[in-house]
């Protein structure tokens, strides 16, 4: 089947176009009273007001945007206070809003904060806490002030924030104001599981999922792409039209809707009725090149493949709708192709043949090897990132705090390496379930050989080598200096091997095939480093990697506790790299981990 042909059967299976303006329904103003109540919530949460007060405002607002009846209707005759969880002051609350169209005491918050402040609470990660404790920390209060003191380095050193949220700080608010049309998927996914989490509360939505480039894991999104199954369309598609985020309405049809969102990013949502949600969810994830592998591969065998299902040309309409994407794919006789390989590359007729890997999954990590403390730029103890280690269920993680020569993370002197070691030593006397290993993560110089000497490093149980500096030398000069870093005994991963930092900085000149072929000569392990910003390796360059021979860690490089949960991010590329736990080394145990290390 063409692709030609693909893009009509979509085109045709979201339905004509109507009237762009969303029509008025009471039903949407429930959502609309619903988010006043959010609003409310989140206003109060920046001004530090009473917690239990925003906690059941904020219980109210789903309520409400959950009830089957209109909301005006009930307040009318008086059944809206009968509601558990919406008492008198609430059902107050909603009347000033029936009667008057505005609620004071919303009204006078928004007039009392700063415009500003609610820009900076609605960039990514940020909210109403950190908005409020970056306003009392550094006075600031516009994102114009806020970029200027994330660039001044004032942020990295505040209290559970560190040198990553610095960054991610810069780069969001250079995302909404140039609008590049390309996104870092993490926002990307932050955005799809909000709106999605709050499509399933809407009356008659009875499943949702995120589809797309999202769904793939691709490093850069250029839109959001959801799935529904509900059994009134307009209302999932009015609610959407409504939610806060939404800037504009670009385009509606009859099951289909795609707006633009303040932070930029398109979001498109298909709505289908519940016996079409898996073919529906499997044709909205693609990516075109599969749909055209899988659509051939079912023409050669008398199937054939539409947004609506698989249809054999045998048997008419008789198949009963498929009960999940698995089984979609099993009614052509293939394996199950996880979205991550679904990319056009082959993966239908490996999985015709039954030869498609075994893919490592997040569950299967027992480690996380690259991780920076309060020792250099991170924002969290030791002791606190082992803790959160034992919650996720690793048996150990290191320690790799800066090397010297970088001085705006404060990177440890041999010196001042040999009291954390020390440190680390008798913690972990005190650790049960969890083991810290010692390492540090030294630099590559600029000017060649290694931040720290021999005898220092011999002390670590994990050395990482990266680059920081000397980004624009000759491709020569830079792959030199990392081919001699292979060299050295003592160091086990090489980190972030590109340097790249997604929508922001683009890869150093190097010489990639070269290092990875020595790497694996030398028997050396090399970082996905699972940052969203960075994904270095990128899935390419991971299979490479194990081609040549190397082994593989997904490490978080985390700055703070909250990105240690990121590791998902850099399974993700081992996924669509096609890689099997077998060829990470922080799968393994503790004792054939220390194996590895110590060659």
């Amino acid at each position: 089947m063409s692709l030609q042909r693909l893009r009509r059967l979509a085109a045709a299976s979201r339905g004509k176009i109507v009237n762009k303006r969303v029509p008025g329904a009471i039903q949407v103003h429930n959502v609309e009273i619903a988010w006043a109540f959010n609003e409310l919530a989140d206003l109060m949460e920046l001004k530090g007001e009473d917690f239990f007060k925003i906690r059941a405002y904020r219980q109210a607002a789903r309520i409400i945007a959950g009830l089957e009846e209109p909301v005006e209707v009930m307040y009318r005759r008086q059944a809206l206070s009968r509601v558990p969880g919406i008492g008198r002051n609430i059902t107050a609350k909603v009347g000033e809003l029936i009667e008057k169209g505005k609620m004071d005491k919303l009204e006078k918050l928004r007039a009392e904060i700063p415009r500003g402040l609610l820009e900076i609470m609605a960039l990514p990660g940020i909210g109403p806490k950190r908005a409020a404790f970056l306003h009392q920390s550094l006075g600031v209060t516009n994102i114009d002030e806020l970029e200027r003191a994330a660039r001044k380095g004032r942020i990295r050193f505040l209290k559970g924030m560190g040198a990553k949220t610095e960054m991610d700080i810069i780069n969001n608010v250079q995302m909404i104001r140039n609008r590049t049309g390309k996104f870092l998927l993490a926002v990307a996914r932050d955005l799809a599981g909000e709106l999605s989490g709050y499509l399933e509360g809407i009356p008659g939505v009875e499943r949702v999922a995120v589809a797309g480039s999202v769904r793939r894991w691709r490093e850069m999104v250029e839109d959001v792409d959801l799935v529904a199954a509900c059994r009134d369309f307009g209302a999932a598609l009015d609610a959407l039209a409504f939610h806060p985020r939404a800037r504009e309405v670009a385009d509606r049809r009859e099951n289909y809707i795609r707006i633009i969102t303040w932070w930029g990013i398109p979001v498109e949502l298909v709505t289908v009725s519940p016996g079409d949600f898996w073919p529906a969810l499997l044709w909205e994830t693609g990516s075109e090149g599969h749909l055209e592998e899988l659509a051939r591969y079912a023409q050669n065998r008398d199937w054939e493949l539409t947004p609506t299902g698989v249809r054999h040309r045998g048997h008419g309409d008789g198949h009963s709708p498929p009960e999940s994407e698995e089984d979609i794919y099993a009614r052509l006789n293939l394996e199950y192709i996880p979205p991550e390989l679904r990319e056009g590359t082959g993966e239908v007729e490996s999985a015709g043949a039954g030869k498609l890997p075994s893919l490592v999954q997040t569950g299967d990590i027992r480690g996380d090897l690259h991780l920076h403390s309060q020792w250099s730029d991170g924002a969290a103890s030791i002791g606190d990132i082992a803790a959160r280690a034992l919650e996720k269920e690793y048996g150990y993680v290191a320690i790799t705090d800066h090397s010297r020569s970088l001085k705006i993370a404060r990177g440890l002197t041999p010196e001042r390496l040999a009291e954390q070691f020390d440190y680390i030593d008798r913690l972990n006397r005190e650790l049960d379930g969890i083991t810290v290993l010692k390492g540090v993560e030294v630099d590559i110089l600029a000017g060649g050989g290694l931040d720290l000497e021999d005898p220092v490093l011999e002390q670590a149980d994990v050395v990482i080598a990266s680059i920081h500096s000397g980004f624009r030398q000759d491709r020569g000069t830079i792959t030199a200096r990392i081919m001699k870093a292979l060299e050295n005994r003592h160091v086990d991963i090489i980190g972030h091997l590109t340097g790249r930092l997604l929508g922001h900085r683009e890869a150093y000149d190097l010489d990639v095939e070269k290092v990875l072929e020595q790497a694996g000569k030398a028997g050396k392990i090399m970082e996905i480093n699972a940052s969203p910003d960075r994904l270095d390796l990128n899935e390419k360059h991971a299979r490479m990697a194990v081609e040549y021979g190397a082994k593989i860690a997904v490490n978080t490089d985390a700055h703070d506790l909250r990105r240690m949960d990121e590791m998902e991010y850099g399974v993700a590329v081992a996924r669509r790299a096609g890689l099997e736990r077998g060829d990470i080394v922080n799968t393994l145990e503790l004792e054939e981990l220390m194996k590895i290390l110590k060659g």
